[in-house]
């Protein structure tokens, strides 16, 4: 364990070191929330029909949404590790007396928190006091608040352990492009990075709830709105946690799977 803490240690400060590219990163998705938010403003005032979530939580989802991207965005990649896998040089992964998934794991998680810091601070700051529509808000009670950080501190370990089968997935496919492009473009949609689920049709709301990735995103933000109410989201932590311990057995299961399959050519 101390390793695994080392690593993503290690990891961590190396990711805060990035500060151009995190500014770089701000006014892209200060871009992209106010064009999020205009959008839904625009269609929220040519409709005459009651919405299933207001918008003012429209607003702050769009807000967490950006301030955390790094979080849930499974595009989020260490293109190191797909090297690693390609080109041969695993073999000295397999070389360190440790756990190759737990050590992966502990690096891809301290990048993709590292990442977030730099970033989430100004965007929700800066959010909080933009004038209406655009303004952030407050969570209804400080209850919500504690089970949004509970939820979103899962979500991310839920986003890690889906990350990590896309990884393994290149031991047989050998090229990321296709896992990527399928399961990272299949989680942003499910998760509500596109379109908010509240907003999807009932027939896709019912798939959407099948699956993990809505526990990454929107989950979190609705219930730091306050539109997912308490009793269900501590079931939603339930979920989260079954998701999670599932997600870490098929991950670890398909590691060892793959690494047994492993063979390394040369010198």
């Amino acid at each position: 364990m101390k390793a695994y803490l080392s690593v993503g240690k290690l990891q961590f400060t190396i990711g805060l070191q990035y500060r151009v590219a995190a500014l770089a990163g701000l006014s892209t998705q200060f871009f992209f929330g106010f064009v999020y938010i205009m959008i839904f403003v625009a269609f929220y005032s040519q409709s005459s029909d009651a919405q299933p979530i207001s918008l003012q939580n429209l607003v702050a989802y769009m807000w967490m949404q950006q301030a955390f991207l790094s979080f849930i965005a499974l595009w989020f990649r260490d293109n190191t590790i797909f090297q690693m896998i390609t080109t041969g040089n695993i073999a000295y992964e397999m070389c360190r007396p440790c756990n190759i998934y737990e050590l992966w794991y502990a690096k891809l998680l301290a990048q993709r928190v590292s990442s977030a810091l730099l970033r989430c601070f100004p965007i929700i700051i800066v959010a909080f006091f933009l004038p209406q529509p655009f303004r952030l808000i407050l969570p209804p009670s400080p209850v919500n608040f504690l089970l949004f950080l509970v939820t979103m501190t899962l979500g991310v370990f839920v986003i890690v352990s889906i990350s990590m089968l896309i990884y393994i997935s290149v031991f047989w496919t050998m090229s990321p492009i296709g896992s990527i492009l399928m399961i990272a473009v299949a989680g942003e949609f499910f998760s509500g990075m596109i379109i908010p689920i509240p907003l999807m049709p009932t027939w896709l709301q019912n798939i959407v709830y099948i699956l993990p990735f809505r526990l990454t995103a929107d989950f979190p933000f609705r219930v730091y709105s306050g539109q997912i109410p308490v009793d269900k989201a501590l079931w939603g932590i339930l979920i989260q946690l079954v998701w999670l311990a599932a997600l870490l057995v098929i991950g670890k299961l398909s590691m060892r799977k793959a690494l047994q399959q492993v063979v390394v050519q040369g010198g």
